[in-house]
């Protein structure tokens, strides 16, 4: 008779603890709903006890694996746009989206600013690598804020605050990205004596940009027409299946990455001309759902293995500096660049407050630091990676404590009820079938 192995094939540990992920992706949201308590703080948690045991001897340092937690965060990040943009109830347009580019024309800027000064005085680091700390940590995450953010589509849940801070996540991942490409021109083409200035301007500016919008709304468009518009019999929401957001969020990054321009912010113009197509059908909420939990198993991934990275050494090489620099970015820099931004905004001084104040770091600056170490050399790298490492588990931490207890004092303000229960999926009696219907021009 054989004998029994003792140790346990890692094939079954993997298939139990992605089972028990899963288990917890679903349940975790229900369970922390009303306490002082958010489910990244959770997975951290989870990620540091799991990495803890001696008998996990995987490191987890994003600067081992730059490939990997460059494509990885990358991935994230892009869901996370498609679900911001899907659930956005509000219309496009200049007046209506005035909060959005106060945050996005002000605020980030100013960040980007204060953070890279603040970068090269007070932690001496040259100003290539300041200004990509400073465009590494200035956008807010999308992945990281959905308890902050609007819900699900047509459930009215979008105040200003929420609309804010989510329209906000949605833009500012491409809109950084200039800054970003200016740190790698000044660190790179700078030296080599090439006109990076002109290029800058005219590629990563102006091309990247207008590009990434205009790609965007039309592949939004074609998706929306192949889902809502076509003749009923071959409608893409016929199959009722919300992987057709998935495959309009890759088709989106994929194209437009393909002819250079900005990715990040051509998914989120995607969602947005994806819903604006047919923006009061039943099939926009089960594409957001979808969404929504692909983003969620793939952010508790990250935050575990951001814990174990905690575990490895990741936040080692920190001074005293550094530890100043990174609580001022987060309790000066996000908090006064946001209140400048907020100056002649119709809102209440409370909204004001929490609009500056939940500038939540996470997945996005893990990208975009991994970009950049990956496409120009810094002789500094794990200090970086340390610096950005402290600033998201401070900002895990400090924001994921706080957003309940303020959200709900949100609510209660505005005369809602904070523990009211989501209004009920429409019952075979109220037609589904009628979303199928030719829809009026207003509609659409």
């Amino acid at each position: 008779m054989a004998a029994f192995s003792t140790a346990p094939d890692p094939y079954i540990l993997v298939l139990t603890g992605t089972g028990v992920l899963i288990a917890l992706v679903a349940w975790l949201p229900l369970a922390l709903k009303r306490l002082p308590l958010s489910l990244p703080i959770v997975c951290l948690v989870i990620g540091y006890a799991l990495f803890s045991l001696p008998q996990v001897t995987f490191e987890p340092l994003p600067m081992a694996y730059p490939v990997v937690t460059e494509r990885l965060s990358e991935f994230v990040v892009i869901i996370a746009l498609m679900g911001a943009g899907l659930k956005i109830d509000r219309v496009f347009g200049w007046r209506r989206w005035a909060v959005t580019w106060r945050l996005i024309g002000l605020t980030m800027p100013l960040s980007i600013a204060a953070i890279t000064l603040l970068a090269v005085w007070g932690l001496g680091l040259p100003w290539p690598v300041a200004l990509l700390l400073g465009a590494t940590l200035a956008p807010t995450d999308p992945v990281l804020a959905s308890d902050v953010q609007v819900g699900p589509p047509k459930t009215g849940e979008e105040d200003e605050v929420r609309f804010g801070l989510t329209s906000e996540a949605g833009m500012n991942d491409g809109a950084a990205f200039p800054f970003v490409h200016l740190a790698l021109a000044l660190g790179l083409l700078g030296s080599a004596g090439k006109p990076w200035a002109l290029h800058w301007v005219t590629i990563n500016v102006l091309w990247e940009i207008g590009a990434g919008v205009l790609g965007g709304y039309a592949i939004g468009w074609i998706f929306g027409w192949l889902t809502f518009h076509v003749p009923v019999e071959s409608r893409l929401a016929k199959t009722g299946d919300g992987l057709i957001a998935l495959a309009a969020t890759f088709v989106s990054y994929g194209l437009t990455e393909l002819i250079h321009s900005y990715g990040f912010l051509a998914v989120f113009v995607t969602a947005l001309s994806f819903r604006h197509t047919h923006r009061s059908h039943d099939f926009q909420r089960e594409m957001h759902d979808l969404t929504e939990q692909i983003e969620r198993l793939a952010m508790m991934v990250v935050l575990i293995l951001f814990g174990g990275a905690l575990v490895s050494g990741l936040l080692a090489p920190l001074s005293w500096r550094d530890v100043t620099v990174a609580l001022a970015i987060l309790l000066i820099v996000r908090p006064l660049t946001g209140a400048l931004g907020m100056i002649g905004l119709r809102a209440a001084w409370s909204e004001k407050l929490i609009l500056a104040f939940f500038g939540i770091r996470g997945v996005g600056s893990i990208y975009y630091l991994a970009f950049g170490l990956n496409h120009m050399p810094v002789q500094d790298g794990d200090r970086l990676w340390a610096i950005v490492g402290l600033v998201i588990l401070l900002s895990v931490l400090m924001h994921g404590l706080t957003v309940t207890p303020i959200m709900r004092t949100l609510d209660r303000s505005q005369g809602r009820d904070p523990d009211a229960e989501e209004e009920p999926e429409p019952t075979e009696a109220s037609p589904a079938r009628s979303n199928d219907a030719p829809t009026s021009a207003a509609a659409r």
